[in-house]
Formats: C-alpha cells, sequence, structure tokens
C-alpha cells in the first residue's frame, strides 16, 4: 500500500488552513483509513498541535485508552483492536544512538501505526516508506494550523 492510498484526497501532496477541530476531524478521518504497517512522521514547532493530531489518528484507528504525550518515556504504546500503535516523541532526544537503546529498529519493524513526532531529531533512520505530516502556525490566524500532508517520502 502506498502512503497515497492513505492521505485523505482533502490533503494529500497540498496543505490546508484547519481550526483545531478541523485538525481533530482531519486526524480521526486519518486514523480510520490508516492501515498497518505505516509509519507518520509529525513535524511542527512547539505547540503546533502535533499531540492534538496524534490523538486524534489514535482515536480513528481504534484507541480507546488516552493518549498523551511521550515527552519524557519518548515512546508510549497503545492498542487497538487493528494493531499496536507506538506513539513516539523525540524531542528530548540528545543523541541519534539514543534510538537504538529505545528500540528503534525492533519499532519501526512492527506490523503496527507508528506516529513519530520531532521526526527531524531521528535523521537519516526514519524508513523511506512513510507519511510525512507537518504542522505550523498561520502568522495572520492564530485560531488556524497549516496542515501539509504526502507530499515527497523518503
Amino acid at each position: 500500500m502506498t502512503h497515497d492510498s492513505v492521505v485523505p484526497a482533502l490533503a494529500a501532496h497540498g496543505k490546508l488552513a484547519v481550526t483545531e477541530d478541523e485538525l481533530r476531524e482531519w486526524g480521526w478521518r486519518f486514523g480510520r483509513v490508516s492501515r498497518a504497517p505505516l509509519i507518520v512522521t509529525i513535524a511542527g514547532d512547539l505547540g503546533a498541535g502535533k499531540t492534538t493530531l496524534v490523538q486524534s489518528i489514535c482515536r480513528g484507528y481504534g484507541v480507546t485508552e488516552d493518549v498523551t504525550s511521550p515527552t519524557f518515556a519518548l515512546v508510549h504504546r497503545y492498542a487497538s483492536p487493528r494493531s499496536a500503535v507506538f506513539h513516539l516523541d523525540l524531542y528530548r532526544l540528545r543523541d541519534i544512538e539514543e534510538l537504538t537503546n529505545l528500540g528503534w529498529d525492533e519499532i519501526v519493524a512492527e506490523e503496527a501505526l507508528i506516529l513519530i513526532e520531532w521526526p527531524e531529531r531521528a535523521g537519516n533512520r526514519i524508513p523511506k516508506e512513510h507519511v510525512p505530516i507537518s504542522l505550523q502556525h498561520l502568522s495572520d490566524d492564530p485560531s488556524r494550523r497549516v496542515l501539509y500532508a504526502g507530499g515527497h517520502v523518503g
């Protein structure tokens, strides 16, 4: 399955300015159509809505427990009827070599939905086959974010 088949047509290879409620709805729909194995990278500044988006994707994917940011643990694992879900927040990663201690190679090889915040901290260890998502603040409208989904992978 290519990443194009899971990126909702609304934002494939493009951008969309969304409110927080629209971001939650988009994430829920993205989670509904996602199929494991799938790696999704979510980049953006602090406060751009990355964790909000992860929570919505997880809900759409069938996760029923509370989804929280794994800022200090770096990795959370959730159960879904469809597959395991791994949520990685690499913001506090001090060195790319720490990924080995997290079980990175085993995680990215899982038949799971893998959601990675701050993917740039993983450098070239992000698998080529992934769906990139980026959230950015909209300078002239603080109530909206610009959502980029799809586009170049790898």
